[in-house]
């Protein structure tokens, strides 16, 4: 009952997919990143009615004005930084653990045994990789481009990975693309949602 379970995952990601382009940028995005006052102030109207929202906008300035000195560091500046490491080593061994997910995938798609554990590897490595890109892309396109270019990405490749485990049976090169797919499916989610 796996594709039941995958297919569920799907339907919810398409529903946000559908709601997303209703919902207001968040404001300290648009006031800290993008300096849009006016679309920080119809955004918090937008998300919590009407009223006076003076007090979070002069909050939102100062911490502006906190952070307007503060260098913006890139994913290498990051790693570098040795104040991080523990949240590093923490991220690192979930990636780690989370190789073993996906193991019944490879299973359903008639893989050789011996490979599966380099294919979950394969995996690690492709969220690690997801995770790298979307931390340095994120200010260039912002939250709601990345979500719904991410939701849209993995609709299409829940269905392909749909298709492709159906007619594995029938077509061998096909067990191969799926594996392809679910690094594709996981480099989506991680650059989106």
């Amino acid at each position: 009952m796996w594709n039941v379970l995958l297919s569920f995952s799907g339907m919810v990601a398409l529903i946000q997919l559908l709601f997303l382009p209703f919902f207001p940028e968040s404001p300290p995005y648009l006031l800290l990143q993008k300096e849009d006052k006016a679309g920080c102030l119809k955004a918090m109207k937008q998300l919590w009615g009407e009223g006076n929202y003076h007090t979070e906008f002069d909050d939102l300035m100062k911490e502006k004005a906190i952070t307007k000195g503060t260098k913006i560091m890139n994913v290498l500046e990051v790693l570098r930084d040795r104040s991080v490491y523990p949240q590093l080593c923490t991220m690192l061994l979930l990636l780690l653990s989370l190789q073993l997910c996906g193991l019944k995938i490879f299973w359903t798609a008639n893989l050789q045994e011996s490979i599966i554990p380099y294919v979950s590897l394969g995996v690690s490595i492709s969220e690690l990789i997801s995770i790298i890109f979307c931390s340095s892309i994120i200010d260039r396109f912002g939250r709601r481009t990345l979500l719904c270019g991410g939701y849209l990405l993995m609709a299409l490749i829940l269905v392909l990975l749909e298709t492709s485990l159906l007619l594995s049976d029938q077509f061998l090169w096909l067990r191969y693309c799926s594996v392809i797919l679910i690094f594709l499916f996981i480099i989506a989610y991680g650059i989106g949602p």
